[in-house]
């Protein structure tokens, strides 16, 4: 490989875009033995396409995305498209000796993401990532920090809930994300994925077993006369939701602690709330992304009397990921996870070690994803499968 890698995306949308600020931005930013070049985006409407590159800083573009899998100047395919198509462009990409960046969820089904974990397995030379970027945020970062090195001490509760609102209208068009075939499930996977993985992540504990209810509270919508990101404009023929609205669950993990999450696009009021709380023996930790520059630490080693919830200030440059910006004290933002994430994957593809969350991380959430669909379709407690288990 040179000194570059040249990346091909398919698709320009939400996480197009914020994908595309990644690649324009991390070697500003950080020192990395490689330089990511943005040779080609690929999207199905010609006209879009061509406007999407000139503006988001693609040197060409395409409506064929096999064609930049052929291309012999590209070595990784970003996939920022909608969960139906991750798994036919990864295998593709693997294939050819790519490496790839996939968002998540990482498939629509169980036996998508097997295969596409196995085809990651078994690539040599090349590796795969899944797009959890709110493991990057420097706040989540230290909170793991501070669990790993046993400042919380055992773990008992977990608490995690990732609340919006933009689906509340009824009138709010039938768009991709609400259709079962093309995005795999509603809430669950577009947002539950996100605190699944998180929990996962900060703790070392992996979900083992789930109880479940889920609900779709509008059974149809206006068909959408056009859309864009989360955005959409309606006709006046209708559609069914074929997705789940909300997700609630309880959970037990594996390393011994319970946990409840919550994942719903109908909370009026809330535009990005993600939450998470982890309740420990010696101390308690809570993150909440609408102060993500902030980690609250409930330390209780101290002495009785200096007992409290504190509020850490995570812009010190000896916080994870914090050198690269600016002075303390000033914040950074959403988009910065995904700089950190292609930041991170840089430095693993130049280093030759696996990048995480790999394919096989991702598996373990749509494991989960699996038996919470389960479990709220028979009302009963059920456990997540193991990864080699046929589906």
């Amino acid at each position: 490989m040179s000194e570059q890698l040249r990346v091909g995306m398919v698709g320009y949308a939400f996480m197009g875009a914020a994908h595309s600020q990644a690649w324009r931005t991390v070697n500003h930013a950080f020192d990395l033995p490689l330089s990511a070049r943005m040779t080609a985006v690929a999207g199905r409407s010609s006209g879009a396409v061509a406007a999407a590159a000139a503006k988001l800083g693609w040197a060409e573009h395409t409506t064929d995305w096999r064609s930049l899998i052929d291309r012999d100047d590209i070595d990784l395919i970003d996939i920022c498209t909608p969960g139906d198509t991750h798994r036919e462009i990864a295998l593709a990409a693997l294939a050819a000796g790519k490496h790839v960046l996939c968002e998540k969820p990482l498939a629509n089904t169980v036996a998508e993401a097997q295969e596409m974990a196995a085809a990651a397995a078994n690539a040599r030379g090349v590796f795969a990532m899944c797009g959890f970027n709110y493991r990057r945020v420097p706040a989540v970062a230290l909170m793991r920090e501070l669990v790993t090195a046993g400042r919380i001490g055992k773990l008992h509760h977990v608490r995690a809930t990732y609340l919006q609102d933009w689906i509340v209208d009824p009138e709010f068009p039938l768009v991709w994300r609400l259709q079962k075939d093309v995005a795999g499930s509603g809430a669950l996977g577009d947002i539950g994925a996100h605190i699944v993985d998180l929990t996962q992540f900060v703790t070392g504990q992996s979900i083992a077993a789930v109880s479940a209810l889920t609900e779709t509270f509008v059974k149809s919508r206006p068909l959408p006369s056009a859309s864009a990101g989360l955005s959409a404009s309606g006709s006046s023929s209708y559609g069914e939701v074929t997705v789940d609205d909300a997700a609630l669950f309880l959970a037990r993990l594996d390393g011994g602690a319970v946990a409840t999450y919550e994942a719903t696009r109908f909370a009026t009021g809330r535009k990005n709330a993600l939450r998470v709380e982890l309740n420990g023996s010696l101390g308690s930790l809570v993150f909440d992304f609408e102060r993500m520059n902030e980690l609250s630490f409930y330390d209780g080693a101290l002495p009785p009397e200096e007992q409290g919830f504190s509020t850490i200030l995570v812009t010190e440059p000896n916080h994870p990921y914090m050198s690269a910006w600016w002075p303390a004290g000033h914040g950074i933002g959403y988009e910065h996870t995904f700089t950190h994430e292609v930041r991170d994957l840089i430095e693993a593809i130049a280093t030759g070690t696996q990048p995480t969350p790999s394919f096989a991380d991702a598996l373990q959430v749509q494991l989960v994803l699996d038996a919470v669909s389960r479990s709220a379709e028979s009302s009963q407690w059920c456990e997540v499968k193991p990864a080699l288990e046929p589906v």
